[in-house]
């Protein structure tokens, strides 16, 4: 652990390092440039704080009894988090903070180490957030947020995080992660992770069911359906993966470093088509099929008579049709049982057009030695009840310092932790 000497050191170094940051992308007058300049906007003494007992907590604790798991796992309340959608886990094990749709981010404590929030309050509640959904984290304790049609970045946000006032610095400036005119209220759930080779990578969801071919030009250039990779300053932006039509979810396997994502398919085909997607991209470049597929290898009927391009690459697991695969992650550590290590939880959301639902559940998918896709199975299920009544909804996985799978839910405003006991 630093010796706070050390600590003060790292942090007047960052003091003189970041402004360069805002520097290339000059900012909007406002809260935001002040706090890029360590200065204080003053204009919140208490930040808010959000309950964390009550009858809520006893509701959703009871739901949670109906929740079926393997042999030895038991889940509980984590914490009450509005909205909860992705989620980081701070590197130094302080704090966990959460994404939302909406306008706020949380920062979620557990002091005293008994594996339950203490303490859930709004993070940077002076910057004002437009669907900051994706969360993520550098090795170096930067946290990335992605809103969307902007970048932030919070330098030692474990360390500022208690303040109202946190340090923050332009990625990419509003209005430049895509072109204004095409800002949607949908599809614009961004997610970010910074990879092995300490670049940021970030979902852009194309806003429409399929798009129509005059956008296809606009869109392979921008990254619109698919992923972006961009140097941790915004510089050098490229196009890493195309032909994605919705990925709420990604991460990297660390022993090859593949990228990992999943991604929501066409709506309107039917109950049972197309398949929902988990996918390995194992270098730049590759297009994965949409489209001119809906998924898996359905073609859609708006590109039905075009020819596909012929190196699509088809998803490595085909899931339930529109359980709509959300967020994903690699278990790297040791708690659960060998079969899970190495492997990827992933969480789908539910379905919302099907005549009867599916999802709403925690999968896993064991890896095969070299590295692609083995067996997927149900690990945790119980949210969607017989008569379709929906009484979760699980968004994102993420792994706690102590090796417990975080599971969030935005319908009922919770974070849960599986753990394992036996």
């Amino acid at each position: 652990m630093k010796t706070v000497r050390t600590a003060a050191i790292s942090i007047a170094a960052l003091c003189i390092a970041l402004p360069a940051l805002g520097q290339d992308y000059p900012q909007p007058p406002g809260n935001l440039e002040k706090l890029q300049n360590f200065r204080t906007t003053g204009e919140i003494a208490d930040i808010p704080t959000v309950p964390q007992a009550g009858s809520k907590a006893d509701a959703i604790k009871k739901n949670l009894s109906r929740i079926k798991l393997p042999r030895g796992f038991k889940i509980s309340l984590y914490a009450i988090v509005p909205d909860a959608r992705h989620m980081a886990v701070g590197p130094q094990g302080v704090a966990l903070f959460v994404g939302t749709r909406k306008t706020k981010v949380y920062a979620v404590t557990d002091r005293d180490k008994d594996r339950v929030a203490d303490e859930v309050k709004v993070f940077a509640p002076t910057l004002a957030f437009s669907v900051p959904n994706g969360v993520c984290f550098s090795k170096d304790g930067f946290l990335f947020i992605a809103e969307q049609n902007r970048v932030l970045t919070f330098p030692a946000a474990e360390f500022f995080y208690e303040g109202a006032d946190v340090a923050a610095f332009q990625v990419v400036k509003g209005g430049e992660l895509i072109p204004k005119e095409e800002e949607s209220y949908n599809h614009t759930s961004r997610v970010c992770r910074v990879g092995p080779d300490d670049k940021l990578y970030i979902t852009l969801g194309q806003p429409f069911n399929v798009f129509a071919p005059e956008k296809m030009d606009l869109y392979r250039n921008a990254g619109i359906g698919g992923i972006i990779r961009i140097d941790r300053d915004g510089k050098n932006r490229e196009v890493y993966a195309w032909g994605v039509r919705n990925s709420v979810g990604m991460d990297f396997n660390a022993k090859d470093k593949s990228l990992w994502f999943t991604d929501n398919q066409v709506d309107g085909m039917g109950d049972d088509i197309p398949p929902g997607e988990l996918n390995r991209a194992e270098k730049p470049g590759l297009t994965f099929g949409f489209p001119y597929y809906g998924g898996g290898k359905i073609r859609t009927a708006e590109y039905k008579e075009q020819q596909a391009p012929a190196d699509v690459v088809f998803p490595q697991v085909e899931m339930d049709a529109h359980a709509a695969d959300l967020g994903m992650t690699f278990y790297n550590a040791s708690q659960f049982p060998a079969k899970y290590r190495g492997g990827i939880f992933s969480a789908q959301h539910g379905s919302w057009n099907r005549t009867k639902p599916v999802g709403a559940r925690i999968m896993f998918t064991s890896l095969k030695p070299d590295g692609t896709a083995d067996k997927t199975e149900v690990f945790a299920e119980g949210w969607l009840t017989q008569n379709g009544e929906y009484l979760g909804r699980p968004v994102d996985v993420a792994v706690l310092t102590d090796g417990s799978l975080l599971v969030s839910d935005d319908f009922a405003g919770a974070i849960y932790r599986i753990a394992y006991e036996q």
